[in-house]
């Protein structure tokens, strides 16, 4: 195979550069930032960034282009008819996530059974004051959408001994989960769910899915925890859910507008724990994603069917 020109969207440390560079010897890489990505894109073959970035000014100038690989596991800007309609490949940094997300996950549970975040506010106002405490000891964790992040959820939450349910589209044997629930049984789950978390990836199916009828059908002590995509929860429905006293609370690390607006009734909600999309933040992430674009690199340059190609119909 002719040498490749690959263009990397994002810096990247010498490390990650020597690792692209062993995989495809003698390839040409460039890294620069999207202002600047106009005048590289002209003649590559590959294109790496991250799967929020609008590209649709560089693609009509890249006439060479055959492969589009995401640093993230979302993809939603990069399913444009430019690319949907176009032979171009696309792939995404899909399972290099788990491990992060799922610390965070538990992070959220634990600081609403600890009290941890009422003891914050006290600590702000030096108040020496106790505060009803929980285990998460057999409560019951229900993980919406059973991917490579849900399992590592599954596996942390069945070691502290939650009860793990979970949907997935196929009923397959899982390690560390209780009981599968069919996508058409989410009501069932959330009927007897104590935690809520949802993992899905944002699709035209999944868009809007958790409204006030989802929210109306689990516990009225159980939280919602949504480490997904904003736009898969109806905010309006959610935060009507939390006032009507619906459920006991919510851990938001997305929200259908970012950052989110400071007139949201969410910011004053004493039962809601809000951090800013860093649930997958890491400082090992560029290296798990640089090693997974490599195999694929790799796989690239031999001719051999790549890891993580996204159904473009589908969206995931």
């Amino acid at each position: 195979m002719p040498a490749l020109k690959i263009l990397v969207i994002n810096q990247l440390a010498e490390r990650h550069l020597t690792a692209i560079a062993n995989a495809a010897p003698g390839s040409h890489i460039v890294t620069a930032e999207l202002a600047d990505a106009q005048q590289h894109v002209g003649d590559a073959d590959i294109l790496v960034g991250w799967g929020h970035m609008k590209l649709q000014p560089l693609l009509q100038q890249a006439a060479r282009l055959r492969w589009i690989h995401a640093l993230s596991a979302g993809v939603e800007n990069l399913l444009i008819p430019e690319i949907v309609t176009a032979p171009i490949l696309l792939t995404n940094s899909r399972g290099i996530h788990g491990i992060p997300m799922s610390e965070h996950v538990l992070a959220m549970i634990l600081a609403f059974t600890r009290g941890l975040t009422v003891f914050a506010r006290q600590q702000q106002r030096k108040e020496w004051k106790r505060a009803s405490l929980e285990e998460i000891h057999e409560k019951t964790i229900g993980i919406v959408g059973l991917g490579s992040i849900g399992r590592e959820i599954a596996k942390r939450a069945k070691a502290l001994g939650m009860e793990v349910i979970a949907t997935k589209r196929e009923q397959t044997a899982e390690l560390f989960v209780d009981k599968l629930y069919a996508p058409d049984q989410l009501n069932q789950l959330l009927e007897v769910a104590d935690f809520v978390v949802v993992t899905l990836p944002l699709t035209q199916e999944t868009k809007g899915l958790f409204n006030l009828a989802l929210f109306k059908n689990m516990k009225p002590t159980a939280y919602f925890i949504n480490v997904a995509r904003g736009a898969i929860v109806n905010e309006a429905d959610l935060i009507s859910a939390l006032q009507q006293g619906l459920i006991r609370g919510a851990a938001l690390d997305v929200f259908d507008h970012e950052p989110l607006p400071d007139t949201s009734p969410l910011w004053e909600m004493p039962n809601v724990l809000i951090t800013p999309h860093i649930a997958a933040i890491s400082p090992h992430y560029l290296d798990r994603a640089i090693k997974l674009f490599c195999e694929n690199l790799i796989r690239f340059s031999e001719q051999k069917e790549l890891l993580n190609i996204i159904d473009k119909q589908k969206g995931y």
